[in-house]
């Protein structure tokens, strides 16, 4: 008991000490720099508290009222682009440097600004709404005067909240009362761990026993709780009454804890409230994931650094001719301003709406029902992938559980031969009406066992060693508690934090032994013969991933007889159980069938054992330091020598079309790397089973390495190899990763496909790193439960499956889809598209701005240099936005080839692989016609003007914009009737607003023949060479998509 003493004369020197440093420590604390403490809570006394606590509102926005404004603008004009085009619209005040009206400068600026504004104003208000809605909820709370109602928001520590059924829990609670029968509660938790399976949770027995709920008001007792911490899984505390004779004392754990987000699925529960606001368990967990920025935007971030290149290049240029006369760097400074259309304001907005459409696309696509985008500005990072990290179970697999094997070492029993199973069973409870397990235990020794009895041994334990609760609900005909009474098997639904466990109780029932009740402290069965057997439960030790093992302690309430039975993975089994030759074996035989194997063995204990046990036991729980440790070690005393019963096989079914899909995206050039958690064989297994790895291939087994030595060794003897699967686990990729992390990653990534199994969720995410920055390829990660978070948030796309183990995944991803055959299409169609259709996009942009930069400074060069703006007002306003928006916008419509061609030849996603779309090859190409296209308008309007300078304008910006309408037309693959419209709109707007720009051109001049003629000369030798190219390219050099659209 020595670990509880501090806890009472604590209180009273922290409350002072509190009171003393509040100064500085609630400061630090505000600040978020001082250390989080343990607390002393006292039930329905928030005033007795020992420190500060924060309020338990939930804000998940970035900004407040003050700072939104400066917040937004901060944000924009941090990247260099946007501060470059402020400075350009600042500098128009300046009179030495103004070059025309101030509105031809900051109206496109001030578009961008509102358009970003607007958008992050309407998420900001969506989010202050949703916190307002959970803060503003109303809950009981117990009070002096009665029960009260107060929002979530004005919750403090150490109130008594009462929670209703299918209601939020609204802070971090202790468990004390519950109105249920049988003393427990179950919680959805999806909210907070992304599973979909109830939890069970038990309340404080001491608060339990109170008569009523308002008792608790009137008891002297407080419960000591650790500092608040991220682990939701986890939780270490005492609950303390200290006017009982004798005081009180218990300890608390996870299951005793009801953590905020989580909602109560039975009854209705008081609790006391622990931690609130930011300490809140599930707030501490809320990490912002990396702000992905796609490779794409990237490359075209660097081509608009070459482009503000050549605007400075031509600005020096233009002064130089100048002989660096009079006040040059003020000519520098305006030619800056002149040329500043060479890097496109409109290119980003451009951009992010093609991003919006291509979301839009994706979410409306009838063949893959149900797909949500996330993160709509990285659609273009699907046409790219490299590598695709995926897990197994619930992603491949259906984590759909079918009970596929029982072996007793001597006999197996699979699918085909249940009914033996079944027979035995039956046998055993119709010869007796005591099962022969009932019998005194010196019998079982001495006599060798008959197999009816191996066999019912085996399936009691199975029916008994787990932690599934069967609930009972009304199907319309019978009612819940009716229902509950006569165990109804058509109202009964069996309740789990696993699948595997449910689908070992289903099997238990086909073959006769059925689990018909279970509370907090006894468990129901029911025989062929529909006789009831009561066992009480005395311990239950969970199912951890540390200790990969679950057991439970149960009393037979006819014959008084305690046993222990425990099941768990054969690694951690095998060194419990009593000395055999076939366990091994058989683990690995199941294993290499796909099955994943379970071991159940029991051990019975005398009476005096159990006594002794559980005192050491409660002792352990008792401890607030090292509290685990102590606990593990008095289990495992009991885990010695136990009987082997039997071994379970149960298989988890691939997904529909999980094979052609892993065939297409390996025919696409994409590498296919399988993280898994699973042992090795099922992870092997599963691997050949969904054609992961082919038939002809070779499958390299890594061999467990533990040093640097047998690393080495094992390296050497895998480079040997060629053109072969890997297959490696967790601990030794670890190693080789320490040691040789250049070498194994250099070696894995030749291989045609890797499986890591038994791979932690940390490992997954290190992985995903280092391919990223080992190879510099883009990666795909897709996975469906909370432990695949981290590798989805690492990877360059994330790819959430919503599946049984819930929805965390499919939250924290950038894409969500219902089934993993969906990513075919996902990746084939819409990356491919998407990549493709913003690449056209952004050069297209990036040529229309360069055709008029080229067109200005043609005109400065013939007019002796002068940083003379050619176009001012609304036409260079105009230019970019109404007249040619529309048709350059709608190449977002564009597609090369037909979905059903994309997904049907996956090599055409190969060639995008390359980044040919969007290089500098391509850049320069479209950089040359910008500049032909310019110098051609430009002097054939100043060749073929007669008199006015007004006429100038009036040719070239005509010809100007044909020339784009009839780009945009030699551009497009496949016409859509949006563009149609798009061009014959822009069109009309052009020739509408004519009328309108009398200031800039000859309304009266544009109406004669001589105009209409110059005008189709200029177009014509400005655009008919590039088709004449276009069709000579396409005839006799034609790219590998013609081949199948002919």
């Amino acid at each position: 008991m020595t670990d509880n003493i501090p806890l009472q004369p604590v209180r009273q020197k922290k409350r002072m000490d509190g009171k003393r440093r509040s100064g500085c420590c609630e400061c630090m604390r505000c600040c978020g720099r001082g250390d989080p403490r343990p607390r002393t809570v006292w039930l329905g006394h928030p005033e007795k508290r020992d420190q500060r606590y924060p309020r338990n509102v939930i804000n998940n926005q970035k900004y407040n009222f003050f700072t939104f404004l400066p917040g937004v603008l901060f944000n924009q004009f941090k990247y260099f682009f946007n501060l470059y085009f402020l400075l350009l619209a600042c500098s128009q005040f300046v009179p030495e440097m103004r070059l025309g009206a101030l509105y031809t400068y900051w109206v496109p600026l001030g578009f961008v600004l509102a358009v970003t504004i607007i958008r992050e104003a309407v998420e900001e208000i969506r989010c202050y709404t949703r916190d307002k809605e959970v803060n503003s909820q109303i809950y009981s709370k117990l009070a002096a005067r009665g029960t009260v109602k107060v929002k979530s928001s004005s919750i403090q520590v150490g109130d008594l909240i009462i929670v209703e059924k299918n209601q939020r829990v609204p802070a971090d609670m202790i468990f004390l009362r519950t109105s249920e029968k049988n003393g427990s509660c179950f919680l959805r938790t999806d909210q907070l761990d992304g599973e979909t399976d109830w939890k069970l949770r038990l309340p404080v027995a001491c608060t339990q026993r109170l008569p009523t709920a308002s008792d608790l008001l009137q008891i002297r007792s407080y419960v000591y709780a650790e500092e608040p911490n991220i682990d939701i899984h986890n939780f270490v505390g005492t609950f303390t009454r200290e006017d009982s004779d004798p005081p009180v004392n218990e300890s608390l754990s996870i299951e005793n804890t009801l953590w905020a987000s989580t909602v109560i699925a039975s009854g209705t529960v008081v609790g006391v409230v622990l931690y609130t606001g930011r300490e809140l368990r599930s707030v501490m967990n809320t990490s912002n994931p990396r702000s992905k920025i796609g490779l794409f935007d990237l490359e075209v971030n660097c081509l608009t650094k070459i482009l503000f290149g050549a605007l400075v290049v031509v600005s020096l240029v233009m002064v130089a001719l100048q002989h660096f006369a009079g006040r040059w760097y003020l000519q520098i400074i305006r030619f800056l301003l002149l040329f500043s259309n060479i890097i496109p304001i409109s290119l980003r907005v451009n951009l992010d709406m093609g991003k919006i459409v291509y979301s839009w696309m994706i979410r409306r696509d009838s063949k893959i029902p149900g797909t949500v985008v996330r993160s709509s500005t990285i659609p273009e990072q699907l046409g790219r992938v490299s590598y695709l990290l995926t897990d197994k179970t619930g992603t491949l697999t259906q984590n759909e559980m079918v009970f596929k094997r029982l072996h007793l070492g001597t006999v197996a029993y699979g699918l085909d031969s249940m009914d033996e199973v079944q027979s035995h069973i039956f046998s055993i409870y119709t010869q007796s009406q005591d099962p022969p397990a009932l019998k005194g235990p010196t019998l079982a020794t001495k006599v060798r066992k008959t197999m009816s009895s191996r066999v019912h041994e085996a399936v009691k334990a199975i029916a008994l060693c787990h932690n599934v609760t069967p609930v009972y609900e009304s199907n319309g005909v019978t009612d819940q508690a009716e229902a509950e009474r006569h165990y109804e098997d058509s109202c009964r639904v069996y309740q789990a934090s696993s699948p595997d466990e449910v689908a070992l109780v289903q099997w238990t029932e086909s073959v006769g032994l059925t689990l018909v009740g279970r509370d907090q402290s006894s468990m129901q069965l029911r025989t062929p013969g529909g006789q009831i057997l009561n066992f009480t439960i005395l311990q239950i030790f969970p199912f951890t991933y540390e200790s990969k093992r679950m057991g439970i302690i149960v009393r037979d309430e006819s014959t008084g007889e305690i046993t222990f039975y425990m099941k768990g993975a054969d690694v951690v089994m095998a060194g419990i159980v009593q000395y055999n030759d076939w366990l091994e074996e058989e683990c690995g035989n199941m294993a290499r069938e796909g099955l994943r194997v379970l071991v159940v063995a029991k051990k019975s204990l005398t009476e005096e054992q159990y006594q002794d046990f559980e005192a050491r036991y409660v002792q352990a729980k008792l401890s607030v330091h090292d509290r685990s440790l102590k606990v593990a070690t008095v289990i495992e005393s009991l885990e010695m020598e136990m009987e082997l019963l039997c071994l379970t096989g149960v298989e988890d079914q691939l997904q529909t079309d999980v094979r052609p899909t892993l065939e297409t995206l390996r025919n696409a050039g994409i590498k296919v790397w399988m993280l898994t958690g699973d042992k090795l064989e099922t992870a092997t297994c599963t691997a050949k089973n969904a054609h992961l790895v082919t038939r002809t291939q070779d499958i390299h087994i890594f061999r467990l390495v533990t040093n640097r030595g047998e690393a080495h060794l094992e390296l050497n003897a895998f480079r040997r190899k060629h053109d072969c699967a890997l297959v490696i686990s967790g601990d030794s990729l670890e190693v080789c990763l320490k040691y040789y992390e250049y070498e194994f990653m250099e070696l894995a990534c030749q291989c045609p496909a890797v499986v890591c199994c038994r791979c932690a969720p940390t490992q997954k995410a290190q992985i995903v790193r280092l391919l990223q920055e080992r190879t510099g390829k883009l990666t795909c990660a897709v996975g469906d439960g909370g432990n695949d978070v981290s590798m989805i948030q690492e990877a360059d796309c994330g790819v959430g499956v919503e599946g049984k183990e819930g929805k965390q995944a499919s939250l924290a991803a950038d894409f969500s889809i219902t089934q993993f055959k969906h990513l075919g299409r996902l990746l084939m169609v819409h990356g491919r598209n998407s990549y493709k259709r913003s690449a056209a996009l952004s050069q297209f942009v990036i040529h229309r701005s360069l055709c008029i930069s080229t067109m200005q400074a043609v005109f400065s060069s013939v007019f002796y240099f002068a940083s003379v703006p050619l176009y001012q007002g609304f036409l260079i306003i105009g230019y970019s936005t109404i007249y040619t928006m529309f048709p350059v916008f709608s190449l977002v419509l564009d597609k090369d080839v037909k979905s059903e061609v994309a997904m049907l030849y996956p090599e055409l996603y190969k060639d995008l692989l390359k980044g040919r779309p969007l290089s500098y090859k391509t850049f320069l190409i479209w950089v040359l016609i910008s500049i032909y296209q310019g110098s051609i308008i430009m002097y054939g309007a100043l060749l073929l003007f007669e008199s006015e300078f007004v006429h100038i304008v009036a040719i070239s910006f005509t010809s100007l914009i044909l020339t784009e309408l009839l780009m945009v037309a030699l551009t497009i693959q496949t016409w859509h009737w949006l563009m149609i419209v798009a061009e014959l709109l822009s069109l009309s707007c052009y020739i509408a607003s004519l009328v309108f720009l009398h200031e800039f051109i000859d309304v009266y001049f544009i109406a004669t023949l001589s105009f209409l003629w110059k005008v189709t000369v200029i177009t014509l030798v400005s655009c008919l060479p590039l088709y004449v190219l276009k069709y000579l390219r396409r005839r006799f050099s034609p790219p590998s998509y013609s081949k199948l659209t002919s």
